[in-house]
């Protein structure tokens, strides 16, 4: 994209000395397998489970497995353990934690007597990990008010996290629920919460449920998508809090788009608003944690475009900002209909080695567009930001946030260099003038291992760059758009698409495809590896993989038609 005023070349120019500086191979010793293995053999869960989306809260898709398939054929069976259907949709990322398996879809499956599969529901499945056995069912029934709060089939959106018998999760309708992993096969009824309208077997056991929009005042934009994670007894969640049907009015600015809840009842402990009126579109973002910088921090992507840091524990009841960044050029401008050159966050930050991770996007259904990648120091406070805008009415304050452009140069703004930037590397590809060469808006999370990262854009480009400089090494064009986000596990990375193929890379700078694979359907979530079973759903299926292992394979009715959301 061209720069429209000069103070963005000077933060640019600071960029490329930065990227030249550290344009060396990458020398990895911080191993993010180790890491997240650390993390969860302190919860209650199998040392090779993956208990949430990126396994931990530092958000790194890089699993320990061996011997992982490259190799296998959902039509014949070969290397599929087992298979069983999902919705018509599925836009949940599997996660798999003591003996089952969890993954958010639609309710065109209809496994519950009570639900056929006529009935649009948002639904949480869970399996048997072993056999793929269904045990039971959360459903949340679509919301009065439509699409504009609850989009028709397109099920649930979120990745579940457990750790032992607990389950916690954001629902359709805009709840944190806490489940119990045993439904109500232990035959009993965990409380608070006892009114379930029943209790049979194959149904969920709500243990305690927090309504956003009735109790918070959310108003959350077509679908509730956050992916929670967690300090101890913190749960963090992004609260989808947007726009209005008409795309222009944020109906409810004061309500909390970042809150902090008590994960054993519920209570809110803190909220945080700080996108306010400046939401562009949606806020369907998942925050990631860790210790950086000496101090415990809880990292959202906001709906406005910008990445906020919170001390976890908050202040006095109240959430206490430690650092902001806009992820946006400041002339960057927000317009409807995909025309857009400003973007919202719905990747998920990744922490790895003590630097934060995280690229723009938007909803698919706008398109492709331009895109930015940055890599971000934890460790600065206030506006770390690479530039700060000005007026020239008054040239030494730095004037607020605009929703849909920072910096307007006809109503006299200007861009400064913030001597407080917390850049340490941006990246809009090799070469951003050229398609296959340039970094396009992403829905899609980074992964990093051995020093290299990997993140694939909407426009279907699959990115290989060094994680502490972001010297680009490769790209690779899949042809078709992808959702998704990389798994990196046993030398290989996997990364699916919506033409349902999942390509195979060698873990390496050099370009090497080992394998393309068709699921059969579009794929929109992410692989993950658990125990060493490969779990990817396609839009209407969920597939163990495994090495030597064989299965019947699918019926050919196993087809559905897919809209999304606006």
């Amino acid at each position: 994209m061209k720069l429209m005023h000069q103070g963005w070349h000077g933060v640019i120019a600071v960029l490329v000395v930065c990227v030249a500086l550290s344009a060396a191979d990458p020398v990895a010793t911080f191993d993010p397998t180790q890491d997240v293995l650390k993390h969860i053999a302190t919860l209650k869960v199998g040392d090779h489970d993956w208990p949430q989306w990126g396994g931990s809260p530092s958000r790194n898709n890089t699993p320990d497995g061996k011997n992982v398939p490259a190799v296998w054929d959902v039509k014949t069976g070969k290397n599929i353990k087992w298979s069983m259907p999902l919705g018509s949709e599925t836009y949940g990322n599997p996660i798999v934690a003591n003996g089952k398996v969890y993954v958010g879809t639609n309710n065109g499956a209809g496994y519950l007597k009570r639900y056929p599969s006529q009935v649009d529901l948002g639904a949480l499945l869970c399996f048997d990990a072993v056999t793929g056995k269904f045990l039971w069912q959360h459903s949340s029934e679509k919301l009065p008010t439509g699409r504009v709060h609850d989009w028709p089939n397109q099920g649930i959106c979120s990745a579940p996290m457990i750790e032992g018998d607990r389950l916690w999760y954001v629902t359709s309708r805009g709840e944190v629920v806490c489940l119990d992993t045993n439904g109500f096969q232990d035959d009993n009824n965990a409380g608070p919460f006892v009114t379930e309208p029943n209790q049979n077997k194959d149904e969920a056991d709500v243990v305690w449920s927090l309504d956003m929009m009735s109790h918070l005042g959310v108003s959350q934009h077509n679908m509730c998508s956050c992916s929670v994670t967690a300090a101890g007894d913190l749960l963090f969640v992004n609260t989808s809090n947007g726009v209005d049907e008409s795309h222009i009015t944020i109906p409810r600015p004061a309500a909390p788009s970042f809150i902090c809840v008590d994960k054993t009842n519920g209570k809110v402990l803190w909220t945080d608003n700080s996108p306010g009126r400046n939401v562009l579109h949606g806020q369907w973002s998942s925050p990631a944690y860790s210790v950086l910088g000496g101090e415990a921090q809880v990292i959202f992507g906001g709906g406005d475009g910008w990445l906020y840091s919170f001390a976890t524990a908050g202040e006095n009841g109240k959430a206490k900002l430690l650092w902001k960044f806009d992820c946006n050029p400041k002339d960057s401008l927000y317009l409807l209909g995909g025309r857009a050159t400003r973007n919202h966050i719905i990747a998920t930050p990744v922490i790895y080695d003590g630097l934060v991770y995280v690229a723009v996007g938007e909803d698919p259904e706008h398109g492709e567009g331009v895109g930015h990648l940055w890599c971000v120091d934890p460790t600065k406070r206030g506006d770390v930001s690479p530039a700060v805008v000005y007026n020239s009415k008054d040239p030494k304050t730095p004037i607020a946030h605009k929703r849909l452009q920072a910096l307007v140069a006809k109503d006299g703004d200007f861009a400064r260099e913030n001597a407080n930037s917390a850049v340490v590397w941006h990246y809009e590809g090799s070469n951003p003038d050229q398609f296959e060469s340039s970094m396009h808006r992403s829905c899609g999370t980074v992964a990093i291992k051995d020093g290299l990262l990997f993140i694939a854009d909407f426009s279907g480009l699959m990115h290989c760059m060094d994680a502490k400089s972001g010297k680009p090494f490769w790209t690779h064009d899949m042809f078709a758009a992808s959702w998704a986000s990389p798994l990196i596990v046993d030398g290989k990375v996997y990364i699916g698409d919506e033409d349902g193929d999942i390509s195979i890379f060698r873990l390496s700078k050099q370009k090497e495809i080992l394998a393309e694979i068709n699921m059969g359907s579009a794929v929109y979530t992410t692989p993950i590896l658990a125990n060493n079973l490969l779990y990817i759903a396609n839009r209407n299926r969920l597939f163990a993989i495994q090495d030597g292992a064989s299965s019947p394979p699918p019926p050919e009715s196993d087809s559905a038609t897919t809209t999304g959301p606006d």
